[in-house]
């Protein structure tokens, strides 16, 4: 089978990606991209997560045109093919429509950093305009928008994630939804305290190595 490892994962994270509560139904859409080979597996459209197989997802080449599968891919191809071209550190996009911060999106916010985890994806998470889903527009719109960051709100429909593996998407997704959970809550509440652009670059430049594991033979602190 033709990205088979890719192909497995896809199905895999789709998986995670319904039952994490990121998306509902069939809704939301994952891609992956194989450098080397220069082809991407992407989620079908109109499949539920729970009932696809390996072989449903589709392998298109990098201008987005088909080379594998007998489904039709995600109607947001666009934006996929778009952001794996756009920079070369990115190798996978998750969508979700996540509801705490597809309600941020509904409200045409930026989502700042009101907890350092947002550094996932960025110092904060940009809004692109909306557009209809599916459409060259709304791919312009999300391309336009993410810039150097590994996140952007889509205005009155979801979220994009990216990263050089599936699961750093994966997890930023995770993260941008968390973040805007504490975000709306606190709002709720009262006036989020907004950590400044000092503390974010510290996070970031830590997120750098963050996870890495020392070697066995060097010392921990």
């Amino acid at each position: 089978m033709l990205l088979k490892e890719e192909r497995e994962l896809v199905v895999k994270y789709g998986y995670r990606m319904l039952h994490s509560g990121l998306v509902k139904g069939s809704g939301g859409n994952i891609s992956l991209c194989n450098a080397e080979k220069s082809l991407i597996a992407i989620t079908p459209t109109g499949i539920f997560y729970d009932d696809m197989k390996p072989s449903d997802v589709v392998v298109l080449d990098m201008e987005g045109q088909h080379v594998d599968g007998d489904k039709l891919p995600s109607s947001e191809i666009a934006f996929h093919v778009g952001l794996l071209n756009l920079r070369p550190d990115i190798h996978s996009v998750v969508h979700t429509h996540s509801l705490n911060a597809t309600t941020v999106a509904c409200l045409g916010w930026e989502l700042p950093p009101v907890h350092y985890l947002i550094g996932h994806a960025g110092a904060s998470v940009p809004v692109a305009p909306y557009a209809t889903y599916g459409s060259k527009k709304l791919s312009e719109n999300i391309l336009a928008t993410m810039g150097s960051g590994n996140a952007v709100l889509m205005a009155n429909h979801g979220v994009v994630a990216v990263g050089g593996s599936l699961d750093s998407a994966f997890t930023t997704a995770e993260m941008v939804e968390y973040v805007s959970e504490l975000f709306l809550k606190a709002r709720a509440v009262g006036e989020p305290v907004i950590l400044g652009e000092e503390a974010m670059e510290e996070v970031l430049e830590k997120f750098v190595t963050y996870g890495q594991q020392k070697p066995e033979d060097q010392d921990t602190p």
